[in-house]
Parts: structure tokens; C-alpha cells; sequence
């Protein structure tokens, strides 16, 4: 019963980190399924780590659209760090 809770979580992982890398690319620019994923699930950790490091609270109900909005927020932060870097 326990690898199928891991089984949905990493399923959902997934999914907003495709959503959050496509959303940062529409807004910083990028393509490709991949690099969504990639962008999205590294974001995921970035943007929590960003956020709680400066106590900025988004103050949004839903807690999906909160994960996604973090997620898109540390996908941003990803791309343009990889842009300064390359």
C-alpha cells in the first residue's frame, strides 16, 4: 500500500513540474518536455528553499496552486541562474 502513496506522489511531483517549467519558459522563454520536467522538479526545491529563506509567504488557499506557484517561481530563479552561468 506504501509504494502506491510514493507512486502518486512522485506522479504529481511530475506533473507540477511540467507545469511549473512550461510556465517558466513562457515567461523567461525555453522549450521541450525535458527541460520542463527538469526545470520544474529542481524549481520545486529552489523556489521552497527561496521562499521559506525569505519568510515570503504567497498567501494562496489552494495548496496545489501554491506548489505550482512555488515551483514556477524556482523554475524562473533555475533558468536565469543557468542563463548567467552558460
Amino acid at each position: 500500500m506504501k509504494s502506491k502513496i510514493d507512486t502518486q506522489a512522485l506522479i504529481m511531483m511530475a506533473i507540477i513540474g511540467l507545469v511549473a517549467g512550461f510556465l517558466a519558459s513562457v515567461l523567461v522563454g525555453g522549450s521541450g518536455l525535458v527541460r520542463y520536467l527538469i526545470t520544474g522538479i529542481i524549481g520545486s526545491f529552489v523556489g521552497g528553499f527561496a521562499l521559506n529563506l525569505t519568510g515570503i509567504n504567497l498567501g494562496i488557499g489552494n495548496s496545489l496552486a501554491n506548489q505550482i506557484a512555488t515551483s514556477t517561481i524556482g523554475a524562473i530563479i533555475v533558468v536565469i541562474l543557468a542563463r548567467i552561468v552558460a
